[in-house]
């Protein structure tokens, strides 16, 4: 699967049916599941690495901004609501995705998609018939993208920065 077929992929969610996120998907799923088990496997290593190149201090910084700061390590992040945010900007195409990546200011507050997460796995099981079992090569959990959060002079270690917070949930410092 080329990146361009990845995109394609995406452009078929029919936000007509906005509130029903099975709905939203269901056209992307059928078109995902007739391209057969390999470009499933491909599609994910494809969005993972999209959501782990968001996975950055900056995006996080513009995804709460005025809510919370990622430089404060006191400031509680749930590492999957910055999951599922990201998962919004990857749901609204390569353009607004290109745009967010370049300029973390544009990045969308307060809206999830975490259905964009089970589309791999949902068309694998259709094309397939067994449970979609994958690494991808990149995380795109979140706080994974070491490059992307790498300490400024404004990072300040905290409660939620310490080893005594699940890896999952810690932030670097």
């Amino acid at each position: 699967m080329t990146e361009s077929e990845f995109w394609q992929v995406v452009s078929l969610f029919d936000w007509d049916k906005t509130g029903d996120d099975e709905a939203v998907l269901e056209p992307a799923c059928v078109a995902l599941s007739e391209k057969g088990p390999d470009s499933i496997t491909q599609f994910e290593d494809i969005l993972a690495a999209k959501l782990h190149a968001i996975d950055t201090r900056r995006h996080c910084k513009a995804c709460y901004a005025g809510e919370l700061d990622p430089d404060n390590g006191d400031d509680y992040i749930s590492a999957d609501d910055f999951l599922y945010q990201r998962c919004v900007v990857v749901a609204n195409g390569r353009d607004f995705y290109n745009d967010v990546l370049d300029n973390p200011s544009e990045f969308p507050q307060g809206m999830e998609f975490e259905a964009l997460l089970s589309l791999g796995p949902n068309s694998f099981e259709r094309a397939a018939g067994n449970e979609f079992d994958h690494c991808t090569a990149v995380s795109y959990e979140s706080f994974q993208n070491h490059e992307g959060w790498a300490t400024t002079a404004e990072t300040k270690p905290g409660k939620y920065t310490g080893d005594g917070i699940p890896p999952g949930n810690r932030r670097p410092t």
